[in-house]
């Protein structure tokens, strides 16, 4: 089955989008005098300055000052978890650069440098490409295309600081694997067996491919990606040169629990890893502690046709060796500069986008 024909999700579960409410009784009076409801009946968001969709205004914990989710600049899908404090009561520091130091890249990434793997070129995955696009064309079937690295060196080191740079200012550790920490759900839990009406499985050919990918990361032959911040959007994934259709982007990587025990997290960029028949095994990938670039990677509005025009890649669960793997993959050829989307939401549309730039 070809990949560009199943989209799965990357959900939003429990999320909170209410402002928190009033007192339901004054401190210092008695409930005839005071009705907790008073005090915002003139809220205002301070961006739009309606007091529409009050079920998504979000109080500076600091001010009092209301912002609606969607005004925010990026936007917020939910409400953060403790306090929180509007742009003017917040000094946004500046955002520190992960210093452009190979041996620092290549310690945060833990790139492999012995000769043996440095012996491995460019060229030989070029070769490796020519034999597998030959049996693309002979057994007629559209094949997954490994990302095509910059030859410069410096160009790699400039884009694995700007992925560095992002997980540093957001507290993650880089993994490009799925990872199963203690308490949480154990490796043994996925599954594509267990997936409700079955799982696609990734072709031999295209998991070659993607180990291919994954073992030119090791020795630091990088996707031809930039992370960059935009006021709009926060971080985001633009392309660094020209990717063909069908190119592996990424795998979505993090750390992989049930999705019982994430219910009432608030986390917004959780993604559904396996969707069982028992609702009790299904599982998610968490990136918030471990992950890669796969988490930048913005969504689109699917709610204009603007929105949809944006998509270049696809999100698609595959059954690889038995285990479920989320990959995206480009759906069409993207130009240098061009900056990567996909649809957030498969058929369960739970994740609310409607206010995405």
């Amino acid at each position: 089955m070809s990949p560009s024909t199943t989209t799965k999700t990357k959900t939003l579960l429990g999320r909170r989008t209410r402002a928190p409410k009033p007192l339901s009784r004054h401190p210092f009076g008695d409930d005839d005098t005071y009705s907790g409801d008073d005090c915002y009946d003139d809220l205002r968001c301070e961006r739009c300055g309606s007091g529409d969709s009050g079920d998504e205004l979000l109080l500076c914990d600091k001010c009092d000052r209301g912002y609606h989710l969607f005004c925010l600049r990026p936007v917020l899908v939910s409400v953060p978890k403790g306090s929180w404090f509007c742009p003017p009561c917040t000094k946004r520091r500046q955002l520190k650069s992960f210093p452009l130091v190979q041996t620092k890249i290549i310690d945060f990434f833990r790139i492999q440098t012995t000769k043996e793997t440095g012996q491995k070129s460019i060229h030989d995955t070029h070769k490796k490409r020519k034999r597998s696009s030959s049996l693309v064309v002979s057994k007629k079937k559209r094949k997954l295309l490994p990302f095509n690295p910059c030859e410069d060196p410096i160009r790699r080191l400039k884009q694995m600081a700007s992925l560095a740079t992002a997980l540093t200012a957001t507290g993650a550790e880089f993994s490009n694997e799925l990872t199963y920490m203690p308490g949480m759900a154990q490796r043994s839990a996925n599954r594509a067996a267990f997936e409700q009406g079955g799982m696609q499985v990734l072709p031999k050919e295209d998991v070659e491919t993607l180990n291919l990918c994954k073992s030119m990361m090791e020795r630091g032959e990088w996707p031809p990606l930039m992370v960059v911040f935009d006021p709009q959007e926060g971080f985001t994934v633009e392309a660094d040169r020209f990717i063909k259709d069908l190119t592996i982007i990424t795998e979505y990587t993090g750390d992989v629990d049930y999705l019982k025990n994430r219910e009432h997290d608030d986390g917004d960029s959780m993604m559904t890893l396996l969707s069982a028949s028992n609702p009790s095994r299904s599982l998610v990938i968490c990136p918030d502690k471990h992950s890669n670039i796969a988490r930048f990677i913005n969504g689109i509005n699917n709610h204009t046709p603007e929105g949809k025009k944006k998509q270049n890649l696809k999100c698609v669960r595959f059954d690889v060796g038995g285990e479920c793997r989320v990959l995206l993959v480009a759906n069409r050829d993207i130009s240098k500069g061009e900056r990567l989307y996909y649809d957030y939401n498969g058929h369960e549309h739970e994740y609310p986008t409607e206010h995405f730039v």
